[in-house]
């Protein structure tokens, strides 16, 4: 009996110090914020455990669709997400926690007062734009440049980046004149104050409704429902409104 005991007892031990791993997915723009959510949660929970992944939406779903090791997964629409739930990857509702805004940015011309025509300057030789086959930023970038009339004329001018951070990144380095970017960027540390941004009136392109959903697992992870929970809360509200994101329901 003692020794039955003894083996129950550790067996829960080891699913509660599993419980409290933690393995998110997360779209590349959440980068700033979400570090910054996660370090206040472990924070007020020292026993937790929090990896986050970054990358673009599209590139994270075939890799948990190949049997990658996620709990939770954020994505930049909510179109990935319901890829995953249609496949039966998923488990509980799909909720959305944020709305994303585009922008564009330059460390060397005055995107805020030129706008959209800065697209147009002779100056412009290189336009990074994430890749719209795997991010919902880079989709959105080409969607507004079509609606625009201007796709055709800067075609040959786009650089497509691995994900919007990366297209972020071209643009922060002069690797390119512009760069289509989340607005998220554009406020974070590394990039506040250090360039030019126009956030792009948010009706000429279809909204980013950025959604987030659990996932399936052997054993259901209680630590990343509550994370979930956590990222949803009205404690971090004023953290997403920092970073520029709009918030459901506001």
């Amino acid at each position: 009996m003692k020794k039955i005991i003894f083996s129950l007892v550790m067996m829960l031990t080891i699913v509660s110090a599993s419980a409290q791993k933690v393995n998110v997915a997360a779209a590349a723009n959440l980068r700033y914020v979400l570090t910054e959510i996660k370090d206040i949660y472990v924070k007020q929970n020292p026993k937790s455990k929090v990896n986050i992944t970054f990358g673009s939406s599209g590139t994270l779903v075939q890799q948990i669709s190949n049997g990658a090791g996620f709990d939770f997964f954020l994505a930049a629409d909510n179109k990935y997400p319901l890829k995953l739930k249609d496949k039966g990857l998923t488990t509980g509702a799909m909720v959305t926690y944020a709305y994303g805004k585009l922008a564009l940015y330059s460390t060397t011309i005055s995107v805020e007062k030129e706008g959209l025509a800065a697209l147009k300057i002779a100056s412009v030789k290189k336009i990074a734009v994430a890749n719209p086959q795997t991010a919902p930023y880079g989709d959105r970038s080409l969607e507004l440049l079509k609606s625009q009339g201007l796709y055709d004329e800067l075609k040959d001018k786009i650089v497509i980046a691995e994900n919007i951070s990366a297209a972020a990144q071209y643009a922060f380095t002069s690797n390119t004149e512009l760069g289509f970017i989340a607005y998220s960027f554009a406020l974070a540390p590394d990039m506040a104050g250090k360039g030019h941004c126009y956030i792009i009136p948010q009706k000429l392109y279809k909204p980013i409704e950025q959604a987030c959903i659990l996932l399936k697992t052997s054993t259901y992870n209680t630590e990343a429902a509550r994370f979930k929970k956590y990222v949803l809360s009205d404690a971090v509200k004023p953290v997403w409104e920092k970073y520029g994101y709009g918030i459901p329901g506001k």
